[in-house]
């Protein structure tokens, strides 16, 4: 079980071969290899991902995204029993694939919505769920952006899944407000300049907004040119309540993460 006396950091692995950021993709073999650093690093949760959720993205069916996964969570498993395993995914067959080998917290994007049966089975396993929002799918997020009021209409949602969820018998839940997930990009910032909102559920907060358009698009940059706008907005987020960062660059998380820390000491 995770404990939140201080923020934690999420390094994200993506066995894809289409992601949105090139340093995230990696093939099975090269699992392991990316993995080490970002334990010695000091990272808290490795996130994997089979199946790309960048904007436009295709689903691939469930056995590629299994084949994708099970080999990086037991490369992960045998060499850093410790490490906390998160699986990007909102497929339960992907989630019970996974647990057989041993993860601790299941990353949805979709809040249970693409997968009815995904609050009752991440229940029954005991596993720690992040339940997003979006608007839409990968497929057609950024096709409609349009919201009365960004910041009410995502905590709408959230309380609704929340007791949906609870229902189920599932209480271990983190919340992720989805930035850039079906977001404009003032929405995006919208959303991080009132994370605190969120604090209202009680629950610890997930930013993951790791080189994204938001940032780079405002800086006339690239995704891989957009380190320096992705560490000052993860700094904002854990000054307005983020718990969670789940980043593509480690070793600067962990260090903005102790300076944080330092900061909200004194």
């Amino acid at each position: 079980m995770l404990v939140f006396d201080k923020p934690l950091i999420m390094g994200v692995l993506n066995t894809t071969p289409d992601s949105f950021y090139d340093g995230s993709r990696i093939s099975e073999q090269e699992v392991v290899d990316y993995a080490g650093p970002m334990v010695e690093q000091g990272v808290d949760i490795i996130d994997l991902g089979g199946m790309s959720s960048r904007p436009g993205a295709e689903e691939i069916p469930v056995s590629q995204e299994v084949n994708r996964l099970i080999p990086a969570i037991e490369a992960i498993r045998s060499e850093f029993p410790e490490i906390i395993i998160s699986v990007d995914t909102y497929r339960t067959e992907v989630v019970k694939a996974a647990d057989h080998i041993g993860i601790d917290i299941v990353n949805d994007i979709s809040a249970g919505i693409k997968d009815p049966d995904m609050f009752r089975i991440v229940a029954e396993l005991n596993l720690l769920y992040v339940m997003m929002h979006m608007k839409g799918s990968p497929e057609t997020m950024q096709n409609d952006t349009d919201y009365n009021d960004i910041i009410l209409d995502i905590m709408t949602f959230m309380s609704q899944a929340i007791t949906k969820a609870k229902k189920f018998g599932l209480h271990d839940i983190i919340i992720d407000p989805g930035i850039g997930f079906g977001k404009s990009i003032d929405d995006n910032y919208k959303i991080i300049k009132r994370l605190s909102s969120f604090k209202i559920f009680d629950l610890p907060i997930l930013l993951g907004l790791s080189r994204k358009s938001f940032i780079y698009k405002v800086l006339e940059l690239g995704p891989e040119e957009a380190l320096g706008g992705t560490i000052a907005m993860n700094m904002l987020g854990l000054l307005n309540g983020a718990k969670i960062l789940r980043v593509h660059d480690t070793k600067e998380a962990v260090e903005l993460n102790k300076l944080f820390q330092r900061y909200d000491s004194v």
